[in-house]
């Protein structure tokens, strides 16, 4: 288990509790990206590892929205960079592991350990990744997790996935119920996405 501060570990088990009842609150909802760095904890999913020149490319199902690019033409992180549920990754090789570093991601981003287990990170997050083949077809991703407003220390997971060259998927588009969403905070202080007021016949409500 993460590291969790101890106000963090009350909403967690809140959150365990209510999956196990059958009532699970779904962190991964609202047609947002699964984001990082559950696109790589929790994802149950095919998906793409696409390397071209400078830059390689990770392609998930579902949402429509799993889409990584790792830079590795030796760019650093921008000085003042646009946060995004994603963030900015920038890798290098080290032998064979690609090593790769992640800033710049949004403060709404969910550090999640299921589908229904999970918080906001709430900003300041960095995650260090090492990819390798352990063995012909079996990819290793290491993460450590350093998230200061949830977690009391670095989280070192470990994140295993296979390849079956026998079998041919395809990526396929995920579709859900689109939303207009903003930022707001939650009972706990969290960032989080809310839907926009609605009028009765389903427009979004102005501010006035």
């Amino acid at each position: 288990m993460p590291p969790w501060t101890p106000a963090v570990q009350l909403q967690i088990a809140h959150l365990a509790a209510e999956e196990k009842a059958g009532r699970p609150f779904l962190v991964l909802s609202h047609c947002l990206p699964h984001g990082m760095p559950s696109w790589m904890l929790i994802t149950h999913n095919a998906f793409e590892w696409l390397t071209t020149r400078g830059r390689i490319t990770l392609l998930g199902e579902v949402d429509g929205n799993r889409m990584r690019r790792i830079y590795t033409d030796g760019r650093p992180h921008p000085e003042d960079p646009d946060l995004t549920l994603h963030g900015h990754s920038i890798g290098h090789w080290e032998g064979d592991v690609l090593v790769v570093d992640t800033t710049a991601v949004a403060p709404q981003a969910y550090l999640a350990i299921s589908e229904a287990v999970g918080v906001p990170n709430n900003g300041n997050m960095h995650i260090v990744e090492q990819f390798h083949l352990a063995a012909a077809n079996v990819l290793h991703d290491d993460l450590e997790i350093t998230a200061p407003k949830v977690l009391t220390g670095p989280w070192k997971t470990k994140r295993i996935f296979r390849r079956y060259p026998d079998r041919h998927y395809e990526i396929t588009e995920g579709e859900c119920e689109q939303e207009d969403l903003v930022p707001e905070k939650d009972q706990f202080g969290d960032d989080i996405f809310v839907s926009h007021p609605q009028n009765p016949d389903g427009s979004v409500r102005t501010a006035k």
